[in-house]
């Protein structure tokens, strides 16, 4: 008899599932016929349960497929950036909303470690121009009741940021498991990688969050085509250029410039989407 389940841990070496009905996690492998296609964590599959392991024997067709992390079927990714320890990077920041605006996975900011800050002006800031675009933006302090991001998780939710960040501890919070985290190396101001596996964690009857590895860098054109970023910066999709397919980069009479320019559109994402597209514009404003 066939049973559905999803798959809840996926390294190089092992994957195990959870049944849907059940909740019961089983250790997985692969029918022979399934051996060339990858697995990914998230996946939903059917099989059988053969000598205590889940035998799997169809993959369901995947509505998305993260490649970093490398999750499948995500409803909504947590984004995690630290203002301080390691510092507030939006470079980063912007590249991540716009992979997720590629895929079509809602995301959520969490402004972590507030309170780091001297002053508040800089959190301010920062949510403003985000809040501002569209974005839902949660500041967070981990010496504080995080129990209101609980409401945020749907169906398979996933967390993404840098390392030293602070997901894991965020995570270990929010499911009562003790997951490992990692201090962040002061001297390259970036945080040490603590998670090498997915583990999908069961929220309720109906959700999961992914536990995944921190990434220093990621770039949006490892993910789509150059041409094609400026599509996911989505407050540029308000104003109209002179040609359809403008990159906002040498075209004339660019409405997304003149509106950096107003400022209407924050000169600070701008400059990060040209900086993705290797472009220097002198009229920048900041």
């Amino acid at each position: 008899m066939s049973v559905k389940a999803l798959v809840t841990y996926r390294s190089a070496a092992a994957s195990k599932v959870t049944l849907l009905d059940s909740k019961e996690e089983y250790p997985a492998i692969l029918r022979k016929k399934l051996k060339k296609y990858r697995l990914y964590a998230g996946d939903y599959v059917s099989g059988e349960i053969v000598d205590n392991q889940f035998v799997i024997e169809a993959i369901e067709p995947r509505r998305n497929i993260l490649i970093r992390p490398p999750v499948a079927n995500v409803d909504r990714v947590f984004v995690v950036m630290a203002m301080q320890e390691p510092p507030f990077d939006s470079y980063l920041l912007d590249n991540f909303l716009a992979v997720f605006e590629y895929y079509e996975i809602e995301p959520i900011i969490i402004l972590n470690k507030v309170d780091l800050l001297e002053s508040q002006e800089k959190l301010q800031k920062w949510q403003n121009i985000y809040q501002n675009i569209g974005y839902k933006v949660v500041p967070l302090s981990i010496k504080e009741d995080i129990s209101p991001l609980k409401s945020f998780i749907k169906g398979i939710t996933t967390v993404a940021g840098p390392s030293g960040a602070g997901k894991s501890t965020i995570l270990s919070r929010l499911l009562g498991v003790a997951l490992k985290t990692g201090e962040v190396n002061h001297k390259l101001k970036r945080g040490r990688h603590t998670t090498t596996a997915i583990t999908l964690y069961p929220f309720n009857d109906n959700s999961f969050v992914a536990d995944t590895p921190g990434f220093s860098k990621v770039e949006a054109t490892f993910f789509m085509d150059k041409k094609e970023v400026h599509r996911y910066f989505k407050e540029f999709n308000n104003y109209s250029c002179k040609y359809p397919n403008c990159t906002h980069t040498t075209e004339p009479e660019c409405g997304v410039k003149e509106a950096v320019l107003e400022g209407k559109i924050a000169c600070e994402r701008f400059k990060n989407y040209l900086k993705i597209m290797h472009y220097y514009w002198e009229e920048l404003p900041c």
